[in-house]
């Protein structure tokens, strides 16, 4: 045997060797994922056509920057409509408590002298006729007749009473407590509308970044649709997948070392959460075994350093407490 060949064997051999040992030699627990921020969605508050876009995707905006506006001439319209019943309401709930007017009370009262006076003519008229009946000078109907009229007209009389004794009472209690709840709903109606008027002029809840506008100018989202969606908070956080085996070693307030593509050293951070209900691993985490098992989701948060990283960045983080 050459020496060149004994030399290729022993070359061959360690090199196999070096393989072995790698193989062997196993690193920190990994978990894989993304950088995230908090996301506000702003949804349509109405069906309403866009008028107006203040902003564009990516921008930085402040706590109560206008982003963009809807039509707001329906919303101004039913708006005043409501004002105006809740006016109605008020209005007639004042004439309610301000009660009957003294014209109406005097006007019972001379509806009242009126029926007395009927009555005293007709009852005078009955007890001239009564003496007759005896001497046969009346007919029978004839007396029945001025019967009833007596009749008749007591009736009127206690009717005018009872009409004069309303109005001197005043309004009942219920119909003030309905008057009451009636104007309370017209009130909240016009208070509603008023909020909803306020929404349609759409601005930033929190500073933040624009993510997404989905919609443009002049189109008529629906109900509850976003209008926008923000990127809030003044750094990342590593939203990652702890495999199923890692799960047990992984606790909140752990220190972990964050990786991003595209940066050398890596980012230290602390897990603050972890979920107890276990997911899917997404595609860009299935890695070995792993693609048959269920991941926990997990954030890492991040120090100061990070400020400035855009959200969507690959990451993958190393527990080194954890035992391999």
């Amino acid at each position: 045997m050459t020496a060149a060949r004994i030399v290729c064997r022993l070359s061959a051999a360690i090199m196999v060797s070096v393989v072995c040992l790698s193989a062997c030699t196993k690193g920190p627990p990994q978990a894989l994922g993304t950088l995230e921020y908090d996301r506000i969605t702003l949804p349509a508050p109405a069906a309403e056509r866009i008028v107006a876009i203040d902003v564009r995707d990516g921008e930085q905006v402040k706590a109560g920057q206008p982003l963009l506006q809807l039509d707001p001439t329906h919303a101004k319209s039913e708006l005043a409509a409501a004002e105006a019943q809740a006016q109605l309401q008020r209005e007639a709930l004042a004439e309610l408590q301000v009660g009957p007017r003294s014209e109406d009370i005097a006007k019972a009262r001379a509806n009242l002298a009126s029926a007395e006076a009927g009555a005293r003519e007709a009852r005078a008229y009955y007890d001239r006729l009564l003496p007759l009946k005896g001497r046969n000078y009346v007919a029978a109907a004839d007396l029945d007749r001025a019967r009833a009229a007596v009749g008749n007209a007591d009736g009127q009389v206690a009717a005018a009473h009872a009409a004069l004794d309303e109005l001197l009472h005043g309004t009942r209690p219920e119909q003030i407590a309905q008057g009451q709840s009636a104007l309370a709903a017209a009130a909240a109606q016009a208070r509603a509308l008023r909020i909803l008027l306020d929404k349609l002029s759409v601005i930033a809840p929190r500073a933040g970044r624009i993510d997404t506008i989905p919609y443009k100018l002049g189109d008529q989202a629906p109900v509850g649709a976003p209008l926008a969606i923000l990127l809030v908070g003044d750094r990342p956080y590593a939203r990652i997948y702890v495999s199923e085996q890692e799960r047990a070693n992984v606790h909140v307030g752990d220190a972990v070392s964050v990786f991003v593509d595209g940066r050398d050293t890596p980012f230290a951070g602390k897990v603050r959460m972890v979920r107890d209900e276990p997911a899917f691993t997404p595609y860009y985490a299935l890695t070995g075994e792993d693609a048959a098992r269920l991941s926990y989701i997990a954030e890492i948060a991040l120090g100061a350093d990070a400020a400035g990283l855009p959200a969507g960045l690959p990451v993958h983080v190393e527990f080194a407490g954890s035992k391999p």
